[in-house]
């Protein structure tokens, strides 16, 4: 690859992923960008639950506590941080990161990427004719209007470059796509225009390959024998030139692996139609992705072709679809298996009793160390083990009846069978299920909204 060549790491796959990631990439230097992923279609939800609390919440607040530890060096090396940590409350998470760059001495410009939060628009939206039928069922939004917690528009990544263009330093967004992240940065740098659809496609590819964290880099690989050191695993880095080829490697003397394997292996992550990917910006074909063995852990990636995108944004909403919990003892000594289903049985069978009965598709048993988690596929076990986890999942409508399972479950110890142990936790609460209502809009109906500070010092 010649020419110019933009270095980006990605040190944050989830909500929840190790806070070395970050801290590992800016160490030295050597990147040009941090993207941080922090969104789940369920993250969104807690976060808009959150925000209904604290109209000063709503967002990852472990980004603040990260760019705390972080920001000091990636000044000192000029590496700019684009993170969608601002889930629903962008705005909010931008005065706590300002505050963390006054308390520091520092000299930052801190953006802000919103508008995909439909939360508050959508009886308008409705009325206006958007009908946000789910895309799965075809089921129209209104009548479940009610039990919508939250709903966010996938925004692409021009937003986010035209925030990085008007000088920032850290851009926070509410919800993009995942490569978006990634693209935003090398549209910023290299100058690729809304049309240049196969260029667009391969930043999306970078940031599909980097968006999950050390995914890319031997983490829950299926070959994981092979992987060295993976207590050390290091967070990818791509190296990406003008015409779109790029480098997917690590920082050197990290653990784990790169290789045509582990990038295979992340680019089938949640892969639809592989001619087909689509985004806001263009749709990306990844049949035409063609991967090499470069060196030690580094493999170039070429050839992507893109073309262009659809005129809808994908509306991710999330429903209250009921409660649910799960309770678990442990089961030991002879026969525990059998000890364990008659334990379930006795406990389903009491709560019945009691008028808290629940259908065979709203509760499951599982007995786990009989192969559960690979029932049919794997085969039996000949031999009884003498110890097992005897776990009952239930779900309904009614929150007080999915209670009841973990207060009924206590009194298994002293009137099941013997060998029960494990309770020590607590009674399990019942949690509500989040669903996944997919829908379409109309790129015309709505708007991202760029917002760009001065220098915090």
């Amino acid at each position: 690859m010649a020419g110019k060549t933009v270095v980006i790491g990605n040190g944050q796959g989830f909500w929840g992923d190790s806070a070395r990631g970050p801290v590992q990439l800016v160490r030295g230097g050597g990147i040009d960008y941090l993207t941080m992923d922090f969104l789940a279609e369920v993250t969104m939800s807690i976060m808009q639950k959150l925000r209904s609390r604290n109209p000063d919440a709503g967002y990852a607040s472990d980004f603040v506590a990260q760019l705390e530890r972080i920001l000091p060096e990636c000044v000192e090396h000029g590496i700019k941080i684009v993170a969608n940590a601002g889930g629903v409350n962008p705005e909010a998470c931008a005065r706590a990161v300002d505050e963390v760059v006054r308390k520091l001495g520092l000299r930052v410009s801190v953006a802000t990427v919103g508008g995909d939060d439909l939360m508050g628009r959508l009886p308008q939206l409705l009325e206006a004719g958007h009908a946000l039928d789910n895309m799965n069922t075809g089921a129209a939004l209104s009548p479940e209007l009610g039990r919508v917690q939250s709903a966010n528009v996938y925004l692409g990544a021009f937003p986010i470059a035209e925030a990085l263009a008007a000088g920032a330093d850290i851009v926070i967004t509410g919800r993009v796509t995942d490569p978006s992240l990634v693209l935003a940065p090398l549209i910023h740098e290299f100058g690729w225009s809304e049309t240049d659809y196969d260029l667009l496609a391969a930043g999306t590819v970078a940031g599909h390959v980097l968006e999950c964290g050390t995914q890319s880099t031997g983490g829950n690989y299926d070959r994981w024998e092979t992987v060295p050191d993976l207590a050390g695993i290091g967070y990818p880095i791509a190296e990406v030139s003008q015409d779109g080829t790029f480098v997917v490697t690590k920082k050197k003397g990290t653990g784990g692996l790169v290789d045509v394997g582990t990038v295979t292996a992340q680019l089938l992550y949640e892969l639809g139609d592989p001619q087909r990917y689509l985004t806001p910006d263009v749709i990306a074909d990844f049949t035409s992705i063609g991967l090499e063995q470069a060196g030690a852990d580094r493999v170039r990636v070429s050839g992507v072709v893109g073309s262009a995108p659809t005129d809808t944004y994908k509306v991710s909403i999330s429903t209250l679809d009921g409660w649910r919990t799960t309770a678990q003892l442990t089961v030991g000594g002879p026969d525990a298996p059998a000890k364990a289903r008659l334990t379930a049985e006795i406990l389903l069978a009491r709560l019945a009793e009691d008028g808290v009965a629940f259908p065979a598709e709203d509760c499951r048993v599982e007995v786990i160390g009989t192969n559960v988690l690979y029932d049919q596929m794997l085969p039996e076990r000949t031999e009884a083990p003498s110890e097992v986890v005897l776990r009952i999942s239930v779900r309904s409508t009614d929150k007080a009846a999915v209670n009841r399972l973990g207060a009924e479950m206590a009194s298994l110890l002293t009137s099941g069978p013997p060998g029960l142990t494990g309770f020590a936790g607590g009674r399990p609460k019942a949690s509500e299920i989040v669903g996944f209502w997919p829908a379409l809009i109309e790129k015309s109906a709505v708007s991202a909204e760029v917002r760009v500070s001065e220098d915090v010092a």
